[in-house]
């Protein structure tokens, strides 16, 4: 007897959760919380693709201890494809630096970041997490990213200033880019309720004035060990793995992970949204 000849069912690439990191105004240890996070999801077995989205003054290579050749500059220059500036970071980390520095990559228009996050679909990556440290403040550059991300989450610390301007923040990224939905990350806390207790301040200002969604997702401790990591070039995940700082970045990787996962383009600009017209268009 002769069995009909298999057919290979089509495979499609797995969509990418896209999360923007951002913070408003500098010091709130945004990059920290960014490099960290993506340190804790990658021991927890899954491929993590970490991007410097500040176009002008990065620092995730700095913060990691790498040594770029090239970055992305040479890429939306033309000179690199994407995958010649990826690095290899923590365990289950993969890093693209930015371009430190170049004040010409601060002034890219929308359509000009546009094509550079429209790079990003012909990336061929096992990754199943973006990461962007997106810069200080609300360039262009902050403003393109966020629209090409699924998820932002918002790093606030105990300063009037800090909480305002993550409001401002958010007030703009609502306004602008329409996100509805912000995840809430309180950083530099001397306990639990300190964080609630600073999420409900900038909840109580969104309430007030805004018609968005706010998630707290918990608290990054004050933890001398974070800061020891930083001077070793290291992230405290790796360095210090039962110190109280890393136990908290871990447990919020397990909260993003269960974070739902795209399944269809938004119909903008976005990060790998080739897998999800794949994706899309395997499910019809």
């Amino acid at each position: 007897m002769i069995l009909p000849a298999t057919t290979n069912p089509t495979v499609y690439p797995d969509p990418v959760q896209t999360i923007a990191v951002a913070g408003g105004k500098g010091g709130v240890g945004k990059s920290i919380v960014a490099v960290n996070l993506a340190a804790a999801m990658g021991t927890s077995n899954h491929e993590v693709l970490l991007v410097d989205g500040d176009l002008e003054l990065g620092n995730v290579d700095r913060l990691l201890n790498l040594r770029p050749k090239f970055g992305l500059q040479e890429v939306f220059t033309g000179a690199r494809r994407l995958d010649e500036v990826v690095l290899q970071g923590p365990r289950g980390v993969s890093v693209i630096p930015s371009a430190s520095g170049m004040m010409e990559m601060a002034r890219l228009s929308q359509i000009e970041h546009a094509g550079l996050i429209g790079l990003f679909s012909e990336l061929h990556t096992p990754a199943d997490t973006l990461i962007v440290d997106v810069a200080t403040g609300l360039s262009e550059s902050v403003l393109s990213f966020c629209r090409a991300v699924r998820e932002v989450i918002v790093v606030v610390v105990d300063e009037p200033t800090a909480v305002q301007d993550a409001f401002t923040t958010i007030r703009v990224l609502n306004e602008r880019c329409h996100v509805n939905r912000f995840r809430v990350v309180a950083n530099k806390t001397s306990s639990s309720q300190h964080g609630i207790d600073l999420y409900a301040s900038l909840s109580r200002l969104t309430d007030r004035y805004l018609d968005v969604l706010l998630d707290f997702c918990g608290s990054i401790p004050f933890d001398p060990r974070l800061k020891q990591a930083v001077c070793q070039q290291s992230t405290v995940v790796e360095a210090f793995p039962r110190s109280p700082a890393a136990l908290a970045f871990r447990k919020l990787s397990t909260r993003v992970a269960r974070w739902p996962q795209p399944q269809t383009p938004c119909g903008h600009i976005e990060f790998f949204v080739e897998r999800l017209i794949q994706a899309d268009a395997g499910t019809r």
